[in-house]
Formats: C-alpha cells, sequence, structure tokens
C-alpha cells in the first residue's frame, strides 16, 4: 500500500503541475471576457448615441450653417 501511494502521488502532483501550466498558457481562454455583457454594452451606447443624436441634430445644424457662413462671409 504505501509503495503504492508513493507512486500515484509524483505522478498525480506532476498531472496537476501539467494541467496549471496548459491553463496558465494556453490562448484558448484568454481574454475571452463576458460576451453578452460587451454584446449589451454596444447595443446602449449605440442606442443611446441614437437617442441623442435625434435630439440634438437641429442644434448642431444650426451650429454648423453658423460656421459655415461666419467663415464665407455671408
Amino acid at each position: 500500500m504505501k509503495y503504492r501511494l508513493l507512486v500515484t502521488t509524483p505522478l498525480f502532483a506532476l498531472l496537476t503541475l501539467s494541467n496549471a501550466l496548459h491553463s496558465r498558457f494556453s490562448d484558448e481562454d484568454r481574454d475571452r471576457g463576458d460576451v453578452p455583457g460587451w454584446v449589451m454594452l454596444t447595443l446602449m451606447s449605440a442606442v443611446l448615441v441614437a437617442g441623442l443624436l435625434l435630439i440634438a441634430r437641429p442644434a448642431l445644424e444650426g451650429l454648423f450653417q453658423d460656421a459655415i457662413n461666419r467663415v464665407s462671409g455671408l
């Protein structure tokens, strides 16, 4: 029984070390992140920008026209 324990313990330690190194240096799951969270963040940002543009469009067009008129001298 002692012999079996002595043989399996180093083998188990080696396998554990091998798995740890593989997961540490593997590119499979690196920087995967929270994909649904990033999709939701992107969609919410796009909706927010579209809403602000819809509200501010007349003011932005007025500023643009005023700037063009000042540059052209009209």
